[in-house]
């Protein structure tokens, strides 16, 4: 068994001494929380508090808290074999080591991964200010990159402050486009952000997967390194050695973890396809094969909703959730903070019923001052399906758009 210790994952500095410790077995394991998740927890004792195993199997060296961006979190399991190996993934498939700038919270597996990237290419990277993200504050951090190789890791929301930044000011344009590759994961990239992106001359890499395989394991639609990604039952699986030890829940580890032909594989939750052979594998995935509604006894994929409403000018960042309804059962509402035009709800509903049909329409479109988030830049789901409910149940109007 090793030693597990609960850190506070809002230093980036603290987290990569700790996790340097934690992959060479010369420290405890780690867990990184947000401070504000922290409580009563003793750091750096062996009294971890709370629920968490004060000893774990010693393979592991990272426990990650899942977002729970649209469930209960879980706590995965990672050994230092599997972010040593999915760091050497990256490392091949963006064409060798270079400096990254950390933009993402390093209690989160996306952010600590830049860590660990760093740690193998024997590069220190550079940490953007803390707070609410900036392309200003992006691009100062940028300019004390010092390799002539720069990377970053962002989410959707973070691509487009910089493009929206950089299609005004030509000083942020040349800073982002500056950077080598821009990986960017935790959520679907609409076609049309990345579009916008690609206009402005920024090397986007569309990246795919969880804290189950170490972060990202398929970049633009191919697997990296030694990454196996295969379907079955409409549901993406996943076998290679970024792949975690599990969860610390054995019963949930022995659902979501399966041996077949000899492999181990990850059972993701995502739909989605792969086809191809060899080197020529293209993997897509279509969304959460529980992300599904009946409305007037219809099923409707709210993944494929909100992408077709993202594709729309001006809802590039449009969120679609559920929402009860006496009539349907449940139907799609889109969540935005951008301005409404009037009529757009119309616009919206031949766009999606056009393509999924009139049961996928949405049936509102509601105005939020902001988007509720997560640390880790994804739209937090379950916060806006509960904001949803209360209004309804506090009897108030749409806030715009129909």
């Amino acid at each position: 068994m090793r030693r597990l210790e609960v850190i506070d994952g809002s230093n980036p500095h603290t987290v990569g001494i700790a996790l340097r410790a934690a992959l060479s077995r010369e420290g405890p394991a780690i867990l990184p929380r947000e401070r504000a998740a922290l409580g009563e927890t003793a750091l750096g004792s062996d009294a971890v508090g709370g629920d968490v195993p004060a000893e774990i199997p010693l393979p592991v060296a990272l426990v990650v808290e899942t977002s729970g961006s649209s469930g209960a979190p879980k706590r995965v399991a990672l050994s230092a074999d599997a972010l040593l190996a999915s760091a050497a993934g990256s490392e091949s498939a963006l064409g060798g080591p270079g400096q990254w700038l950390l933009t993402l919270p390093t209690h989160y597996v996306a952010g600590i991964q830049v860590l660990v990237r760093g740690i193998a290419a024997g590069t220190t990277p550079v940490v953007a200010p803390a707070g609410r993200f900036t392309a200003q504050g992006f691009a100062a951090a940028a300019a004390e990159l010092e390799h002539p190789v720069r990377y970053t890791s962002i989410v959707p929301v973070q691509l487009a402050r910089l493009v929206e930044a950089a299609e005004r000011e030509a000083e942020i344009r040349a800073a982002v486009a500056r950077f080598d590759a821009i990986l960017v994961g935790g959520q679907a990239l609409a076609p049309a952000l990345a579009d916008r992106a690609h206009d402005l001359g920024f090397r986007v890499v569309r990246t795919y997967g969880s804290s189950e395989t170490a972060g990202g394991c398929v970049y633009d639609g191919s697997p990296i390194g030694r990454t196996i990604v295969r379907e079955r039952g409409g549901e993406l699986q996943i076998a290679g050695p970024s792949l975690a030890e599990g969860y610390l829940d054995e019963a949930l580890t022995a659902e979501r973890f399966i041996v077949d032909d000899g492999l181990r594989w990850y059972r993701t939750g995502d739909a989605g396809s792969v086809a191809g052979e060899g080197d020529a594998v293209r993997v897509q995935v279509t969304g959460r094969l529980d992300n599904v509604i009946i409305s007037g006894g219809v099923k409707v994929a709210l993944d494929r909703v909100e992408r077709l409403v993202q594709a729309v000018p001006g809802f590039e960042q449009g969120v679609v959730v559920a929402r009860d309804d006496d009539e349907w059962g449940q139907v799609p509402v889109v969540v935005t903070d951008a301005r409404v035009p009037t009529g757009a709800l119309w616009r919206l509903r031949d766009a999606v019923a056009e393509v999924a049909g009139r049961a996928a329409a949405p049936d509102e479109i509601v105005e939020v001052e902001r988007l509720p988030r997560l640390a880790s830049g994804k739209p937090d789901r379950v916060g806006l399906t509960r904001l949803l409910a209360v209004r309804d149940h506090a009897g108030t109007p749409p806030s715009g758009g129909v």
